[in-house]
């Protein structure tokens, strides 16, 4: 307890689940920013590729519409999401259109 004066927090070990991670692994870095008309849109799909294969992406808005937006990523990730940002734009819209009537048709 935090006022126990017979019990010191320190002798305590913390378990291993709890450990507090200080590399900058975690740390979120850009990885899409954009200050142009459909940036918002643009970013919004980056998330969504990003979100389907379980990479956590921040979508940034400014109040500012002419400083854009930006997609950050963990650093730790941040190759593996540009290779799925770039695979998304060579697969073009066609792809997109496609993985959609996919999707419906399994509903």
């Amino acid at each position: 307890m935090a006022q126990d004066p017979e019990h010191d927090e320190h002798d305590e070990e913390q378990p291993a689940g709890d450990a507090l991670d200080v590399s900058h692994d975690l740390d979120m870095v850009p990885v899409f920013s954009s200050t142009t008309v459909d940036a918002e849109v643009e970013a919004d799909l980056i998330c969504g590729v990003l979100a389907d294969t379980g990479i956590p992406a921040l979508l940034s808005r400014s109040p500012y519409p002419n400083l854009g937006v930006s997609v950050r990523v963990p650093r730790a990730q941040l190759d593996e999401a540009q290779r799925l940002i770039a695979e998304a734009q060579a697969a073009g819209p066609e792809a997109a259109a496609e993985a959609e009537r996919a999707s419906e048709e399994e509903h």
